[in-house]
């Protein structure tokens, strides 16, 4: 205990120091918010990936999958550094960066309104924001009691509120560049503690041969023997729908997009897309592929009061009978994963309801700095509520706070992915055809919110499947708007086309460069 101790006293001190050293970065609104967009490839790229993987991904979908799937749970994780990182990175990180410094804006709220000219695009936006993120931010503290309660005998609410005063502190005092440098911190916490975690729990079983030859003789209750050392698993099209949902995903929420404004030059987003993808291999192929051990410790794994098995303690168990330093070394590395989603996820929001909503409705100009005065006292106010309905959730149970955890991912992404990506590249793209998507989007994923709180039994078997989890509606939502918007845009009426071309002129601007990057004529 003495050693795990030791562990988070120095990482809480350096997550607060490096708070205190940037704040000279968070003097205006572009600092606070974008870093002053200059952030560089390394920052970028490790802000990037530690917003992305949370405790949610090392505690419960590695565990869940990883059961569910076996090892064949390793292609989300592939999937994630492919589609969610690399992909994403060379699809949208130049033309985001540059598109969204031509029109001066800050936020995805704000990039729609002046996209498509329409304020209330942005108004709408920020609500869905609102909405949505404030359960997503409150999922982050789940299965920190069951890996916490392997070394210490405290209580849940005491390492909720541990947590989030310490992230509080260090982004209001920093904002972008302090979440961005702790993000790095962070990240390389994560890399060395997944490869040590990886090699401690194969010791553990004999060594990767010896891991793999049990595994292979699981019983998985189906009918393919071997199946969860398969190639693609004992279910291989509701292991595609989880690859799509946590991949293509973060291509529309704001925490992952916004990024991308900050990246300071050409350089950094090539440095950054390698960096990124390497990172996300690390830590998300290394969170899956351990998880699809899990079932090599199915006897001592807990089972929940409904006779299931409980997925936020499966990770927990495998680690219980390591050495103290590496249970040190995970506590550290599942903190440093939610802390950093958590800090850009309450970063987000509170710049957008600030400068997408309250300043715009007004009634007079906000300065900057009482517009910073009023995001930092945002973020403490989402931190405030998301640690209330994480305490709440795991006191009562609520359901419904569960469900809207589970369908806040896909309605995020499901509402902004296709605008946002036609929007950057496409510019027949309508204003009709966003409102589409943000109504398909978000009604898909209520209606599964409704579904799964009222139990309700859809008789059509192919609706029926797609709605069986806000994993799988997720995607429709997602591919759904990919065709919706496009369609949509045909068939309604279009913007002004001088307008456009002046949006869409900033990819046309000459810049010169070295014969190493081009070979010119």
């Amino acid at each position: 205990m003495a050693v795990m101790i030791v562990f988070l006293i120095a990482f809480f001190a350096v997550m607060v120091t490096v708070g205190v050293l940037t704040a000279k970065h968070a003097k205006d609104v572009d600092g606070f918010v974008l870093g002053g967009r200059k952030a560089g490839a390394w920052l970028t790229a490790f802000a990037f990936g530690t917003s992305y993987f949370s405790a949610v991904i090392f505690v419960g979908y590695a565990g869940q999958f990883g059961w569910n799937f076996g090892l064949a749970s390793t292609w989300i994780g592939l999937g994630n550094a492919f589609i969610g990182s690399l992909l994403a990175w060379n699809i949208l990180g130049r033309r985001t960066r540059v598109m969204t410094q031509h029109i001066e804006s800050r936020t995805m709220p704000d990039f729609f309104a002046k996209r498509f000219d329409n304020k209330t695009l942005r108004i709408v936006a920020s609500f869905i924001v609102f909405i949505f993120l404030i359960p997503y931010t409150a999922s982050l503290y789940n299965g920190l009691s069951s890996l916490f309660g392997i070394a210490f005998n405290i209580p849940y609410w005491v390492i909720i509120l541990v947590m989030a005063a310490l992230t509080a502190v260090y982004v209001i005092f920093g904002g972008y560049m302090a979440t961005a440098v702790n993000d790095f911190i962070q990240g390389i916490i994560m890399l060395i503690g997944i490869v040590a975690v990886i090699a401690a729990v194969f010791a553990d079983n004999g060594g990767f041969m010896s891991a793999v030859n049990k595994l292979s003789l699981v019983d998985a209750g189906t009918e393919l023997n071997g199946g969860m050392t398969s190639f693609f698993g004992p279910d291989p099209l509701s292991l595609l729908f989880v690859v799509l949902l946590t991949s293509l995903g973060t291509w529309g929420l704001p925490q992952m997009v916004g990024k991308f404004y900050s990246i300071k030059s050409e350089d950094a987003i090539q440095k950054g897309t390698i960096i990124s993808t390497f990172f996300a291999i690390v830590v998300a192929g290394g969170c899956y592929f351990l998880g699809g051990f899990g079932r090599l410790y199915a006897d001592k794994v807990a089972v929940g009061a409904n006779g299931k098995i409980a997925f936020d303690s499966i990770i927990p168990t495998m680690l219980s009978g390591l050495p103290t330093a590496i249970i040190g070394i995970v506590i550290v590395l599942v903190l440093a994963a939610s802390m950093s989603t958590l800090s850009s996820l309450v970063l987000t929001s509170s710049s957008t309801l600030t400068l997408d909503v309250i300043q715009p409705l007004g009634k007079k100009e906000m300065t900057p700095k009482k517009q910073l005065i009023l995001m930092r006292a945002l973020i403490v106010f989402f931190i405030v509520v998301s640690a209330v309905i994480a305490i709440v959730k795991d006191a009562y149970g609520f359901t419904f706070i569960a469900q809207m955890m589970g369908v806040s991912w896909g309605a995020l992404a499901g509402a902004f992915l296709a605008p946002f990506l036609y929007g950057l590249y496409w510019k027949k793209t309508t204003v009709a055809s966003v409102w589409a998507s943000f109504i398909f989007g978000c009604g898909t994923m209520i209606f599964q919110l409704v579904v799964s709180l009222a139990g309700i039994k859809i008789a059509n078997p192919v609706l029926g499947y797609l709605f069986a989890n806000s994993i799988r509606s997720g995607v429709v939502a997602m591919v759904g708007g990919l065709i919706l918007v496009p369609v949509v845009s045909l068939l309604t009426r279009k913007m002004d086309t001088a307008q456009v071309d002046g949006i869409f002129s900033c990819y046309d601007s000459v810049v010169t460069t070295t014969v190493k990057n081009d070979l010119g004529e």
